[in-house]
């Protein structure tokens, strides 16, 4: 061919040929007087001389199942000289046939003519399936099998099958532990040379492919097919479990063991098992306290890179994913995932034993545990157990005593970056969080979630000793004090103790004299927030509580309840000394002045 330069021809070779079995020599001795015949010569004449060629192919028909040929230096044997010779260049690295396009060697002339297929783009074998070309016709029977999940080699260790015998050989290693080909820049083994040669190019930092469409650069063609998939959305592995689909066939794979319950990978340490490879490796610097991803600008280290990636984005402030909705923007995409969820109210993580269902992973791993009440995450300092980890963080951080985020307003210092961005909003009014009912805004979520419970008067949460039902667990825990006259909660001024943490809160500001809640038209300052709320109310002449009888509006529930008793006739306040009866306590006080000589 034109496109083939031949740069040296191989040097002769010394052929080693094995002596023939003895149980072929009469064969051999037939076939050769059958030559003989056909020829009408005789092979003992002087000067006439058996051609080389004939000769090899009525030796081969002798032996069709024999390799007479051997390489003196890797012992590997052959059942055609030629094929041995092409062989032999090999080992003394001598590649003839060179490609005049990229300049590319190989030892023998089917390399190259395989080699030219690619930049013609010839792809003669085509599947009749689906219609998939081939460059050679081996690979299109390698294909086949996809169709047909024919597996004709299995591992003799195992059981697993595979479609081509390169897989099984490959797979073999596994058990074997054989990694022939190693890294001369760090040492690390693999088990095939193509996998070698990836690794490579860490070293090396080379990504010959490139995405033409954001001009990402990769490794590998399959890691740039791959990642193609995100901007044309093609996801061409589906889960035939739950419909899932995946842009790799591995991120398959690793989501059918969560069907499975398969955990192959498993900690030499602890004994954990993992689902992934990649979740095992980095599960494992745990216990070698590795953290081989660093931050650049403030020398962070992490153990792993998605967790320095987000990390980045704050010094650089990026918040590449925002919200169509309400405009939002976040620095990861599996946070805007979660937000998004917000808006449609989907809530697509069931618990399996209850059937609620929840918008994110981790708030069903929290519900789920309430059913076993396994609290996995403990205080090495008091023993207190917690079923998240975050809770714990928290609860830590009322042993150090340390507040490191302080209100640019007041100066009030608080444990966590959330508390101080609740407490912002004493000082702006913001109520980020409305109710899709009535309307009402709150400050923080819980609030909102507690209010919601109002238009559903669910209670799930019921007292054992008198039955009243609560909205939260939190809830009936106080409650449950009342009955008890447990009062964990103690003043350290006067020693008074309280059933719930929020109560002394607001009993220790009599003795600082705090009034934190200030109103907005007139000044004025109140302890509680109750206090300013009810106040306001003056200015906007608001009365939300109306009497079901009359009609007649009052600015507090307090209020409210002192009218209706106008209506009931009810006196309960009644005087021990005459047996006279009030229908409030400030006329029973003043009752009683009467009896002791006092002066109304």
């Amino acid at each position: 061919a034109g496109f083939v330069e031949i740069k040296q021809e191989p040097e002769p070779l010394e052929i080693k040929q094995e002596q023939e079995e003895p149980q072929h020599q009469d064969q051999d001795e037939e076939h050769l007087d059958e030559n003989r015949d056909q020829e009408g010569s005789d092979s003992e004449e002087p000067g006439k001389i058996r051609d080389e060629n004939s000769k090899q192919k009525i030796h081969k028909k002798a032996h069709p199942h024999q390799k007479l040929y051997h390489c003196k230096i890797c012992d590997e044997s052959f059942n055609q000289v030629n094929v041995l010779t092409t062989h032999m260049s090999t080992h003394m690295g001598k590649k003839p046939f060179t490609c005049s396009i990229c300049g590319k060697c190989y030892g023998h002339k089917a390399g190259i003519i395989y080699h030219m297929k690619v930049h013609s783009g010839e792809k003669p074998f085509s599947c009749g399936t689906c219609g998939k070309s081939f460059i050679i016709k081996c690979n299109l029977v390698s294909h086949m099998t996809v169709h047909t999940d024919e597996r004709p080699f299995s591992c003799e260790t195992c059981g697993k099958g595979f479609r081509s015998k390169s897989q099984l050989l490959f797979h073999m290693k596994i058990h074997t532990g054989e990694k022939p080909f190693s890294c001369e820049t760090c040492g690390k083994g693999f088990r095939a040379k193509s996998q070698l040669l990836l690794h490579m190019k860490i070293h090396t930092d080379e990504k010959p492919f490139s995405c033409e469409t954001c001009g990402k650069g990769f490794r590998s063609k399959s890691q740039l097919v791959v990642h193609m998939r995100s901007h044309t959305g093609e996801k061409p592995f589906s889960c035939t479990s739950c419909e899932k689909r995946f842009t790799s066939k591995e991120n398959l794979t690793d989501h059918m063991r969560i069907h499975t319950g398969q955990k192959p990978f498993s900690c030499g340490t602890c004994g954990k098992r993992f689902y992934r490879q990649c979740s095992l490796t980095c599960h494992m610097r745990i216990h070698t306290g590795e953290m081989p991803f660093k931050c650049t600008s403030c020398g962070k280290s992490f153990r792993n890179r998605s967790g320095l990636y987000p990390h980045m984005m704050t010094h650089a402030n990026e918040k590449p994913y925002s919200c169509g909705t309400c405009g939002k923007r976040f620095r990861q995409k599996g946070t805007l995932t979660s937000h998004m969820r917000t808006h449609t109210d989907e809530r697509p993580f069931s618990c399996g034993t209850c059937g609620k269902r929840y918008k994110n992973r981790n708030s069903l791993i929290g519900h789920i545990q309430t059913h076993t009440s396994e609290k996995l995450f403990s205080c090495g300092t008091c023993g207190k157990g917690f079923r998240q980890k975050e809770y714990l963080t928290s609860h830590m951080l009322t042993h150090t005593s340390e507040k490191l985020f302080s209100c640019g307003t007041c100066g009030k210092r608080f444990r966590q970056k959330g508390t101080l961005t609740s407490h912002m909003r004493t000082h702006t009014d913001e109520r980020p969080f409305s109710c899709g009912t009535c309307g009402k805004s709150y400050k923080n979520r819980n609030s909102l979630i507690g209010h919601m419970w109002t238009h559903t008067s669910e209670k799930p949460f019921s007292c054992g000793t008198c039955g009243k039902g609560f909205h939260k667990k939190g809830h009936l825990n106080d409650h449950m004090r009342t009955h008890t006259d447990e009062r964990p909660f103690s003043c350290g001024t006067c020693g008074k103790g309280f059933h719930q943490k929020n109560i002394l809160t607001s009993h220790m500001r009599i003795h600082t004299d705090e009034k934190a809640f200030s109103c907005g038209f007139c000044g004025k300052r109140f302890r509680w927030q109750s206090n300013l709320t009810g106040h306001m109310r003056i200015h906007t002449d608001e009365k939300p509580f109306l009497c079901g009888t009359c009609g007649k509006g009052f600015r507090c529930q307090s209020s409210l309840t002192v009218h209706m008793k106008t209506h009931t006739d009810q006196k309960p306040f009644l005087c021990g000394t005459c047996g006279k009866s009030f229908r409030w306590q400030s006329s029973l006080t003043g009752h009683m002045k009467t009896h002791t000589g006092g002066s109304e």
